[in-house]
């Protein structure tokens, strides 16, 4: 298997306890259409994503990993060097991936501005 560069390795999935509840605790929170969202910036990690679909959303798993999946690709295109990130989704209704790109893209771009 080759691997490109716009891969998304295990390396930039954000897993452990200890790192998720440090994003949870020091990370700025914010909201864009459809995501809420939080990131704190690590200068000497790699960038790592954490995606979240609730359930109280969306009952069955096949839509739940649908967005998932939509969100993933997303932001695999367009990453962000050297910070942590929580998208959560925050709809009850399901999204094209037209829309959770441009959502997606403008969270990124606000991240990188306030760096």
């Amino acid at each position: 298997m080759t691997s490109g560069g716009n891969t998304l390795s295990k390396a930039e999935r954000l897993s452990g306890k200890k790192s998720i509840a440090t994003l949870l605790a020091d990370g700025k929170w914010g909201s864009y259409g459809v995501f809420r969202y939080c990131w704190l910036h690590q200068d000497d990690q790699p960038a790592r994503v954490l995606i979240s679909v609730p359930k109280r959303f969306f009952k069955r798993a096949v839509r739940r990993n649908l967005l998932k999946r939509r969100i993933r690709e997303a932001y695999r295109v367009q990453k962000v060097a050297g910070v942590d990130i929580l998208f959560q989704y925050n709809s009850p209704e399901l999204a094209d991936f037209a829309t959770i790109s441009a959502d997606v893209a403008a969270i990124l771009t606000r991240i990188s501005s306030e760096s």
